[in-house]
């Protein structure tokens, strides 16, 4: 069949095998080309099938050579309904993984569920033997407790007051004004429930219960801060209350884990086209607009780079000594001073008529289908092509 991108919103319903696979082979190719990294052996990636999860698992195979277990929740094409972009970048990575002789499994199904947390430990107990990296990178909508069974649904809110801002339609370029009422208390505790620090906790709790935790195992989880104009809709919003309860977690585990020589950071990412980030109102115009400055300035960083700049700088540095702060800032380069400025002065002339000039419009919207596998370079999208691919080693 012949897949072209169907949208609906900020979402992308079909997505294309073989664009998949060439995104994956590029940004594995962007790490061979640069210096080994001196990092795990045996790896375990949460959340590892798109965005950084999926460059964490990259970024560990083929700069480091090791052994990964990949976690997410992905969906085979069933009929004239194609896979979902994370089932075929998972198939391409695990295919380029297999070639270079390396082990990979992909684990399907719900990360929050306790059947899936034993799932993964057998598998590691029979293939690999122990862990010593758990990236924890999931962006769920929803969450259903393995204990009480209560399902727990995010929103992307305010606190305490509605915020009024500008805002994009990356699809049609039209710049308009957007309030966002307030989060309700149970609105805010429900996605500190999703989003916070509670299931990262109860992978390390049961895989260290299990034994399957490596003599100075490390484990990170993935953040984002952003500058003032985002902090109403994100940094002091329901967002950023259950960032701050990862914070809180990414603390109890590294106390947790300094008896055997262990560490827990969280990383704080730099902002990048994903399909959560096209949800929050606000974000898109800012990311747009960050693109601009960013690459004129020549400091723009997509998502492998940003990996690979995490593990070989600070998870696994060169001088073998660890982050002191458990608050790992890899947003460095979009937090600069001048960049912001810049950004700053552009966002209070933004408007459609001159979006094109101000910011990388073209470069969000080429992102946002990139990650469904579209616009990929050297792909020919007229050709028929089977939407059925196997996860090699699916488990």
């Amino acid at each position: 069949m012949i897949i072209a991108p169907k949208t609906r919103g900020f979402i992308c319903t079909t997505a294309h095998p073989d664009g998949c696979a060439q995104q994956v082979k590029e940004q594995m190719e962007y790490v061979k080309s640069q210096q080994k990294i001196d990092g795990p052996a045996n790896v375990l990636v949460v959340g590892a099938s798109t965005g950084y999860g999926l460059a964490s698992r990259i970024a560990a195979a083929f700069g480091a050579g090791a052994n990964t277990i990949g976690v997410f929740f992905d969906k085979a094409a069933e009929g004239t309904r194609t896979a979902s972009a994370g089932w075929y970048n998972s198939a391409a990575f695990e295919k380029q993984a297999e070639e270079l002789g390396l082990k990979s499994f992909s684990i399907v199904g719900d990360a929050f569920s306790d059947a899936i947390k034993e799932k993964t430990i057998d598998l590691i107990k029979t293939e690999l033997g122990s862990i010593d990296l758990v990236v924890y990178s999931i962006a769920s909508p929803r969450r259903t407790h393995p204990v009480t069974g209560e399902t727990f649904s995010s929103v992307i809110k305010p606190v305490d007051e509605a915020y009024t801002n500008k805002t994009l339609n990356f699809h049609t370029g039209e710049i308009s004004t957007v309030t966002v009422e307030p989060a309700t208390e149970d609105e805010v505790r429900q996605t500190i429930a999703v989003m916070g620090g509670e299931d990262w906790k109860m992978w390390i709790d049961q895989l260290q219960a299990a034994g399957v935790l490596a003599e100075g195992a490390t484990t990170v989880a993935y953040s984002y801060i952003g500058p003032e104009i985002t902090h109403p809709i994100y940094k002091e919003g329901t967002i950023g209350q259950a960032k701050n309860d990862l914070e809180r977690v990414a603390n109890l585990l590294n106390d947790q884990l300094a008896a055997t020589g262990g560490q827990a950071y969280v990383s704080v990412n730099k902002a990048l086209v994903t399909q959560s980030s096209s949800a929050i109102p606000v974000v898109p115009l800012y990311i747009s607009a960050l693109y601009k400055v960013m690459k004129d300035k020549g400091l723009h960083e997509n998502c492998i780079q940003q990996m690979y700049r995490l593990f070989s700088e600070h998870l696994y540095r060169k001088d073998g000594t660890h982050e002191k702060d458990r608050l790992i800032r890899i947003d460095d380069w979009e937090m600069r001073s001048d960049v912001q400025e810049e950004v700053m002065k552009r966002w209070a002339a933004l408007e459609t008529d001159n979006v094109n000039d101000l910011s990388d419009l073209e470069g969000y919207r080429r992102d946002f289908f990139q990650l469904f596998g579209f616009e990929a370079k050297g792909v020919d999208y007229e050709a028929d092509v089977d939407p059925n691919v196997a996860i090699p080693h699916q488990v």
